[in-house]
């Protein structure tokens, strides 16, 4: 009788530890297509053998934890990788809006404004009193200063718009960190037992670490309770046990706006150089250090420009003998504009070196004109049209490497995603094959169910 228990017992046991590994895989299932969803199983082992009259028995199986199947040394690569990643796009996505700034494809860009600007003081140089020659000085003058402080101004635009990039990457960076302390705290309440597996709790913090780790670059371990600890930088902590340190904006000095870490200890502090991958790096660097070379360079071209043919300029004599007038106003190329005096009388352009030799005169405008082919600039080893060239193709240049980049980095995220998916994905034909296997041995327990039970009703009718 005892035995016949045994066997209806041990047939319970297998009935619902099938039961539960094809509820198991049916989640698997179920979750085939879910971002971030580790493939789970279950784990089963003998139960304890009982003494028989032959010597300990075999009693059954047993369930004891579902774990999912993840290797935590390749989330932390991923999370690295995904962080250069994410620098290399902010980058090349910013740069790329800097190379429409310069771009030469239409036909009128700073090359063909230096040329027309050139060009119209050599034709002066050829008829010095004519009237539409001077015209087109003016004119050409007019649009190559527009023509730089435009460009200045939409680099300038740039910078704005990421700021207002580095704004909302810190409000998402808050939002993430807010859910991976929220997380940590359900995965060590649901963990605290030492018997149950947070397996979707863990997904899902995983998840939120690889979006993390896009915007910025995060070092990340787990404490003895299953807690994650995130910091960014010199080791600043956003996130530690259950609580999340929230990161701000500040304005600097040059009207843009830095990475401020909320130091529990003192002021907070300003975190932006120690932060060397995720979006952010991507925006800050190319904010502070490729677009502010360009405006340097640019400032840089216009200062030497106004210089040098302001300093001509003045020395020269206009038809109706005026002298000492400057072509260009302005300090640099934020507000490169052509002096009004000259523009409202077109006679006061200086094409004449001396005011004896007025109108037939055009030394002065041969001068300004071999100004292009003068070594004026970087430091006297190259010409107006070579520094804006070379300009141009920096930004080109710029551009190319973080594409070159960007496109080197999803090739290795493409890969670790797929190596992921080798490990932890969900493979149907597996599953499939599973719950085939599960359901016959469930099948099987059943049978045996059964078999105990007509095995015991017969021994009760002997007994009756």
């Amino acid at each position: 009788m005892t035995q016949l228990f045994g066997l209806l017992s041990i047939g319970a046991g297998a009935l619902l530890a099938q039961q539960r590994a094809i509820s198991v895989t049916g989640n698997n299932i179920a979750n085939v297509n879910t971002p971030g969803y580790s493939r789970q199983r279950l784990n089963m082992e003998t139960n304890l053998p009982v003494d028989s009259p032959v010597g300990p028995a075999g009693f059954g199986v047993q369930t004891t934890t579902v774990e999912r199947v993840y290797d935590r040394f390749l989330g932390v690569q991923m999370n690295n990788e995904n962080a250069n990643l994410g620098r290399w796009e902010a980058q090349k996505g910013m740069l790329e809006k800097v190379e429409v700034v310069f771009d030469e494809s239409d036909g009128y860009g700073l090359n063909q404004a230096l040329s027309d600007f050139w060009s119209s003081w050599q034709d002066l140089s050829m008829n010095p009193s004519g009237t539409t020659e001077r015209s087109v000085v003016a004119a050409n003058s007019q649009a190559l200063a527009d023509t730089i402080r435009q460009k200045y101004a939409d680099l300038g635009q740039t910078q704005d718009e990421i700021d207002a990039a580095v704004k909302s990457g810190v409000e998402d960076i808050n939002r993430l960190t807010a859910e991976i302390a929220d997380l940590n705290q359900k995965i060590a309440d649901t963990e605290a037992g030492g018997t149950v597996n947070a397996n979707d709790y863990r997904d899902r913090r995983d998840l939120a670490l690889k979006e993390l780790s896009e915007i910025i670059g995060i070092n990340s371990f787990e404490d003895a309770d299953g807690r994650v600890v995130v910091s960014v930088g010199s080791g600043r902590v956003l996130v530690e046990s259950g609580n999340n340190y929230a990161l701000a904006t500040a304005t600097n000095a040059e009207g843009h706006e830095n990475i401020v870490w909320p130091d529990i200890t003192g002021a907070p502090l300003n975190i932006s150089s120690e932060i060397a991958s995720g979006k952010m790096a991507g925006w800050l660097q190319t904010r502070d250090t490729k677009i502010e070379g360009y405006k340097s360079s640019l400032d840089d071209l216009a200062q030497t420009l106004a210089t040098e043919v302001n300093t001509l300029h003045a020395a020269g004599y206009g038809l109706n003998g005026s002298h000492g007038d400057n072509l260009f106003s302005g300090s640099g190329a934020a507000d490169m504009a052509v002096n009004p005096t000259v523009l409202n009388d077109l006679n006061r352009i200086a094409a004449a070196s001396a005011a004896s030799t007025v109108p037939g005169d055009a030394s002065n405008a041969a001068a300004v004109a071999d100004l292009r082919t003068s070594l004026t600039m970087s430091g006297g080893t190259a010409t107006f049209d070579d520094a804006t060239n070379a300009l141009v193709s920096l930004v080109g240049h710029d551009v190319q490497e973080a594409e070159t980049y960007q496109s080197h980095q999803a090739d290795m995220m493409t890969y670790l995603d797929n190596y992921r998916e080798s490990v932890s994905g969900v493979n149907l034909d597996e599953e499939m094959v599973n719950l085939v296997k599960y359901q016959a041995a469930y099948n099987a327990a059943a049978k045996m169910i059964s078999m105990g039970d007509d095995m015991l009703n017969s021994l009760m009718n002997m007994i009756r």
